[in-house]
């Protein structure tokens, strides 16, 4: 699964109707809200304000809204385009400026799919993996020969006391080759410990 970093939005105008797609990085339902009663008083002009959204590690928290558009037109088509694209954390929101023009079931398909197609086209994405915090304690004169093995993946601290005490963050799928590597340089004289397992996006 992936999401994304930040908000991005796309806009296009289809037979005289406006259509705004943003989509945003979201964590929760009461973000999601949040951003939704936003949205509806930023356009509050709007003819609708369709959205869908997906949450969680799997994607397996999802809801989406026609908000007045026939059914299966809108919420739906934007909810397919962010599970065929594996998005999760992720809120799509169409609004839609009714231009006079009537579009039909399939022209009002056609145009919430793009719309949203195009806004996450050119998007940054990221990964979400699973990862452990591991912590690493070594005597100063194995520094140099630690960076290099963990040089590619993120430090989140590093303490020097007696001795260097240091916590990076790898991929679960890195853990044997890591730890491996690391006694192998240091000939065993190192302190190896898995704090806890988290998700990230990377």
């Amino acid at each position: 699964m992936y999401t994304i970093d930040k908000s991005y939005t796309f806009k296009q105008i289809i037979n005289k109707s406006e259509f705004i797609c943003t989509v945003y990085p979201v964590n929760s339902v009461d973000q999601i809200n949040e951003i939704l009663t936003k949205t509806r008083k930023t356009y509050y002009d709007a003819t609708h304000n369709c959205y869908a959204y997906i949450l969680g590690d799997n994607g397996e928290t999802a809801k989406n809204s026609d908000d007045g558009e026939p059914s299966q037109t809108a919420g739906i088509v934007i909810y397919e385009v962010l599970r065929k694209n594996q998005l999760t954390n992720i809120l799509a929101i169409v609004t839609r400026y009714f231009g006079g023009i009537k579009l039909g079931a399939g022209g009002l398909i056609r145009a919430y799919g793009s719309s949203t197609s195009n806004a996450i086209k050119d998007i940054q994405l990221l990964k979400i993996q699973k990862c452990y915090i591991m912590e690493l304690n070594f005597a100063y004169p194995l520094l140099n020969s630690i960076n290099k093995i963990t040089s590619n993946y993120q430090e989140l601290s590093k303490d020097f006391g007696n001795s260097i005490t240091m916590q990076i963050l790898i991929p679960v799928e890195k853990k044997e080759e890591i730890t491996k590597d690391l006694i192998s340089s240091t000939k065993d004289c190192i302190h190896i410990k898995i704090i806890k397992e988290i998700t990230k996006a990377m």
